[in-house]
């Protein structure tokens, strides 16, 4: 009995082991910084020990083209990044942060941006803080994918410190997930869109007042695999 208990032991700890290996923590020394689309106001990134803040200017991402600024390494492949954002300030309702995987660093560039909004207030078919948007022609209008409930009880909160996002790539599949804790993670949507293997990958941050900059912090950046 003893010894089945020991190799018990020892079969749960090597399972532990396993799963947080899958865990793999990115060195923020390979992000590079970038405005994108010569936003009014200039944007900025401090690489901290273990934080990413970003201030930026811009008007949007959205409609034809974009106003962001952009912390971003290339990426090639599939993916599976996570981060906690800490806080987003508001100089406008549609203020947004989140992950996006970007074709090219150009204004009108194929991407995915998987989103966060600064709090829960109702928003065009959205009463969360979360939303997932996509450009799938170069100059093309984006477009989102919202919650299917918006009224009543937000499914996708955000709740500053901890709003954790996820964005995985399989192939041409992206997923968004949306998490509480970090550690249980529900699925916002999945997606199908062909783009490029080579891509920039990162955090994206827009203020939507071009007169006003906005502040997101990052932490807890992670690559699943």
């Amino acid at each position: 009995m003893k010894k089945n208990l020991i190799f018990v032991f020892i079969l749960l700890f090597a399972v532990g082991l396993s799963v947080s290996a899958q865990e793999k923590a990115i060195s923020l020394k390979k992000f590079k910084s970038t405005d994108i689309g010569n936003p009014e106001l200039a944007g900025a990134t401090i690489i901290g020990y273990d934080k990413i803040e970003i201030s930026a200017g811009g008007a949007d991402v959205w409609g034809v083209r974009d106003e962001f600024h952009f912390a971003n390494f290339e990426q090639n492949g599939n993916f599976d990044l996570l981060t906690r954002i800490e806080s987003l300030q508001e100089p406008n309702l549609y203020t947004k942060a989140g992950i996006m995987a970007r074709e090219d660093l150009s204004d009108n560039s194929r991407h995915i941006f998987f989103q966060v909004f600064p709090n829960n207030n109702p928003r065009n078919k959205n009463n969360g803080g979360y939303e997932f948007q996509y450009r799938m022609e170069k100059g093309g209008e984006m477009k989102a994918i919202y919650p299917a409930k918006f009224d009543g009880v937000p499914e996708f909160p955000v709740n500053y410190p901890n709003t954790w996002i996820r964005l995985k790539r399989a192939g041409n599949n992206f997923t968004g997930y949306y998490s509480a804790d970090g550690k249980t993670w529900k699925i916002y949507t999945e997606f199908t869109m062909e783009i490029a293997q080579k891509i920039y990958l990162g955090m994206a941050v827009t203020s939507h007042n071009t007169k006003e900059k906005t502040i997101a912090i990052f932490s807890n950046i992670v690559s699943l695999k």
